[in-house]
């Protein structure tokens, strides 16, 4: 169960396409969630591989190591 609040603008937006299309809010909401929760869950891993190569956590390969290793040299 989630309960959010939205800005009314959105809530209206979201309230007049249910009623256009004889789905409810509920099943817009959740359609948007599931179409960006990937590229969020992307987006937070690929900040955390940033700060943890700056940090010194992590290394980068150069492009030309995984090309060889991977039988890709051009």
């Amino acid at each position: 169960m989630l309960a959010i609040r939205l800005p009314k603008e959105i809530e209206s937006r979201l309230e007049a396409l249910a009623q256009a299309t004889g789905r409810t809010k509920t099943f817009y909401a959740r359609e948007a969630i599931l179409e960006h929760l990937d590229d969020l869950e992307d987006l937070y891993l690929a900040e955390q591989r940033l700060i943890d190569i700056r940090t010194g956590r992590s290394q980068t390969v150069p492009l030309e190591d995984v090309m060889k290793r991977y039988g890709m040299e051009g």
